[in-house]
């Protein structure tokens, strides 16, 4: 059975998405922004180390909110907008989130631009823990 969980705690939604979707203990997080939950219309934080800071707090929110956390994430997709400027420093604050021994799989790539004029969003795959 397949489950689409819109998190009440979550920041609101950009586009027309589901903030999860579950399926055989498998669960798909929508790339995360920037915002703040409850004030989407506040502006960014300056900087791809604060808003990565805050892309995670919203990933946290998301799966807190179907029982999880970070540790249960298995696979992160990050997209950042200044790929060769931002890299580094989106790497300090990304893997403040992890212990140096669990770090998900990860890709990363460039774009052109994201939504709501974000430096960066990040997307992930959690797996629930087997009974």
């Amino acid at each position: 059975m397949t489950e689409f969980h819109n998190i009440s705690d979550a920041p609101e939604h950009v586009a027309p998405f589901s903030h999860a979707v579950e399926a055989d203990g498998w669960v798909f997080l929508t790339g995360q922004m920037p915002t703040v939950p409850g004030s989407p219309d506040a502006p960014l934080a300056d900087g791809v180390a604060a808003q990565t800071r805050q892309v995670m707090h919203n990933l946290e929110t998301v799966l807190k909110g179907l029982g999880l956390d970070l540790s249960d994430v298995v696979q992160c997709r990050c997209y950042l907008t200044a790929f060769e400027r931002d890299y580094a420093a989106f790497n300090e604050a990304y893997k403040s989130f992890f212990p140096a021994d669990r770090l998900p799989a990860r890709t990363t790539v460039g774009v052109t631009a994201l939504a709501v004029g974000a430096l960066v969003e990040i997307d992930c795959v959690a797996r629930r823990r087997l009974v």
